[in-house]
């Protein structure tokens, strides 16, 4: 008996057993595209972690750790320990190897939303994923001093248009009962989805960070606010002070230089974070999270291989009769074994691709929603290494526990005869 005839019969013996081989096929399948979905998601949220910002060499903040200065500077978590003060900035300007630096000043938000002020150099040096720059869906950057720029999910989010009139709050994170209500800002741009946190922001000049903030020296609202008035705060000295950071871009390729430059000027505590080095940095604080939901998705992987083996061993108890005639025709041990075994890896194999095309449409249908709610960009390219890998393996573990069911219906088939003892 041939290899080939072995498969044969193996499809046929599946074939008259449909009902429960689609069944065990399916749930190889699910395995499968929970284990490959769970490593999409991730992988994609490595590449978008690590996307979020291109071109820029160096990120500057007060004396704090490089990590910190990129989650609250670029991602908008956290809040600076301290600010750089304008005349560092400056210094910074001076530098020969400084190529152009962006200012960005933190601490107010709108509806929830963070307020980042800087100014419209921003627009023209920020890049996101490979080098893409911030574009604008409809609008213009902020040319007035109370005009405001917001991203795509705010817009979305919070229903608005050009042309439209806000108020920013005081603080980050949620409205405080004391407001900005005295400056309305009006929204003169509006920018395209980036997968980023700018897609979240609300972008002000910094003049007009300064301008909110009059009568709130101390820290909280005075009186003195209440009679701060749109024309009035225009014809004050509205100089920017100090900087939440900045960001930097250099003319060289060596970052490392500027950095021990800037991490031991004198005249302040000052740090300067490499991008991708504290973006690493991050990673490693949630590869733990990920490695546990591989491990899951791999332990059901083998929850669904052991259905194949429970599914045959089921059969081969009822198929007994089968086994004896085989082996009365004169098919051997071996070519019962390799029945067996094949019918293991068939299941194991076709489940396998079955999950596979299964994850790619369904990243295919919620590719566009994941990116338009979460800025995750899901990978929708041909199956891959991966993949290939992952169906090596479901098929090479299914042959290797078909073993069992084989072994036991050869002995069977031996102890039996032609006639079933019950």
């Amino acid at each position: 008996m041939s290899l080939g005839s072995i498969v044969s019969l193996a499809w046929s013996s599946l074939n008259s057993r449909r009902g429960s081989a689609i069944l065990t096929m399916m749930a190889v399948a699910v395995a499968v595209m929970l284990f490959l979905g769970v490593d999409k998601l991730r992988t994609s949220a490595r590449e978008s972690f690590n996307n979020t910002i291109a071109g820029t060499d160096l990120i500057v903040g007060a004396r704090t750790s490089p990590v910190s200065v990129m989650l609250f500077s670029v991602f908008h978590i956290g809040d600076p320990s301290a600010n750089v003060t304008w005349k560092s900035v400056e210094w910074m300007k001076s530098r020969p190897e400084i190529d152009w630096i962006v200012p960005i000043s933190l601490g107010d938000n709108h509806k929830g939303y963070r307020v980042v002020g800087t100014t419209p150099d921003f627009f023209d040096h920020y890049a996101f994923r490979n080098q893409q720059h911030i574009q604008f869906a409809e609008g213009a950057r902020f040319d007035d001093l109370f005009d405001v720029v917001i991203g795509s999910a705010v817009a979305r989010e919070l229903s608005y248009k050009l042309g439209d009139k806000i108020t920013l709050s005081h603080g980050a994170g949620i409205d405080f009962s004391g407001g900005h209500d005295n400056l309305p800002f009006q929204i003169s741009g509006i920018l395209k989805p980036t997968g980023t946190p700018v897609d979240r922001s609300v972008l002000v000049s910094l003049p007009a960070i300064k301008a909110i903030h009059v009568g709130w020296e101390t820290g909280s609202r005075s009186a003195v606010v209440n009679i701060i008035t749109p024309d009035r705060v225009r014809n004050m000295n509205l100089e920017t002070d100090s900087v939440s950071a900045a960001l930097v871009g250099l003319k060289g390729n060596n970052p490392f230089l500027i950095k021990r430059t800037i991490d031991s000027y004198r005249e302040e505590a000052l740090v300067a974070a490499i991008p991708t080095l504290a973006i690493s940095e991050i990673w490693k604080l949630v590869g733990v999270v990920e490695n546990v939901l591989l491990a899951v998705s791999a332990f059901v992987i083998f929850v669904g291989l052991i259905s194949i083996l429970t599914s045959i061993m089921t059969s081969v108890r009822e198929r007994r009769r089968e086994m004896a005639v085989l082996r009365a025709i004169g098919a051997g041990p071996a070519h019962i074994m390799l029945l067996l075994i094949s019918e293991a890896t068939l299941l194991a194999a076709i489940g396998a691709l079955t999950g596979i095309v299964l994850t790619y449409l369904a990243i295919l249908s919620i590719a566009p929603i994941i990116e338009t709610n979460f800025g995750l960009a899901l990978s929708t390219g041909l199956p891959g290494l991966t993949d290939l890998t992952v169906l090596g393996c479901v098929t090479l573990f299914a042959a290797v526990l078909g073993i069992i069911p084989a072994w036991q219906a050869l002995r069977n088939s031996l102890a039996d005869g032609l006639s079933v003892k019950l």
